[in-house]
């Protein structure tokens, strides 16, 4: 039973994950009409990384420079360095609608690539879970007639590949390595790619003045950055070490539900009955997962089941 409560815990941390960056992204709306992206990029992981030392300062946590530490603070430049930085690009030239739609298939991306790269075996159960959340994300989503680019399209699957790629890598070096301290390290690595990034966008344009900027948005920055860049990362990864790659990744399919309840509460914005249906498909694969994961780990107390 201990293993079955370990596994239902894992699963709320995974849960809590999505719940930060489904929040954090309505939040993000506010501070991007006033800040670049590629400039509140930078500005939000700053955040991210203040909070999280000071997270190891109380703790008293020590980061240790292994061989696995050093792939995984790699990692951080791939996810959400390479990650967040074509998906705002992409985001320039498409609608907000079709960039949550093309992320809605990362889960799928995850399980393929757990299957390509850790062997991953893809039960049946798991394989219609997916797809039943897979469905319910696109009923969520998906509003006809949307219109974007190519160029759009194809920088938002860059960074979703690129997403879900590094969470199949970091389950794989994840071993005993400490949850926040890897956290840290990721975006440390992530906030450096970024000050690259923001320094090449100067040599290419002006930037847009960063004076008259309200302190809404600046509020709106620093508790995107928290929440989205810190507190969901450090979740995510603690649920990723114990139920791997391809169960942390259908938890993600929760992101635009949390999304869309934030923009209802904050700005609104309401669900027509086909995203109700979407919602319900959503919650309902996911607790139909969560029970096949729990009959494993009974049966199998001592391994990680795929």
């Amino acid at each position: 039973m201990d293993s079955v409560h370990r596994g239902y815990w894992y699963s709320v941390s995974l849960l809590a994950a999505a719940a930060c960056w489904g929040t954090a992204a309505v939040i993000s709306k506010r501070a991007v009409e006033e800040i670049e992206p590629l400039t509140l990029l930078p500005i939000e992981l700053m955040v991210s990384v203040a909070v999280l030392s000071l997270g190891l300062a109380v703790t008293r946590e020590r980061v240790s420079w292994s061989l696995e530490t050093r792939r995984l603070t790699a990692l951080g430049v791939l996810n959400p360095g390479v990650s967040y930085a074509l998906s705002l690009a992409g985001l320039v030239r498409i609608t907000a609608s079709m960039s949550v739609l093309l992320w809605a298939i990362e889960p799928l991306l995850i399980l393929a690539f757990a299957f390509w790269i850790l062997r991953d075996r893809i039960s049946g159960q798991m394989a219609f879970c997916a797809a039943t959340a897979a469905i319910g994300v696109m009923l969520v989503v998906f509003q006809p007639g949307t219109a974007a680019t190519v160029a759009g399209i194809l920088l938002t699957l860059g960074g979703v590949t690129a997403c879900g790629l590094y969470t199949v890598l970091s389950s794989k070096y994840l071993a005993e390595a400490s949850s926040l301290s890897v956290v840290w390290l990721q975006q440390v690595a992530a906030l450096a790619f970024s000050l690259i990034l923001l320094a090449g966008s100067f040599a290419v344009s002006e930037p847009r003045s960063l004076v008259g900027v309200s302190s809404t948005a600046w509020v709106s920055a620093a508790a995107a950055g928290v929440l989205y860049y810190g507190v969901a990362f450090w979740f995510y990864v603690i649920g990723l070490r114990e139920l791997g790659a391809g169960r942390a990744g259908l938890f993600i399919n929760l992101v635009p539900v949390f999304g869309l309840a934030v923009s209802y509460l904050a700005l609104d914005e309401r669900l027509v009955g086909r995203q109700w249906i979407g919602a319900l498909l959503i919650v309902g694969a996911l607790i139909a997962m969560s029970m096949f994961a729990a009959r494993r780990r009974t049966r199998c107390p001592q391994g990680r089941p795929s």
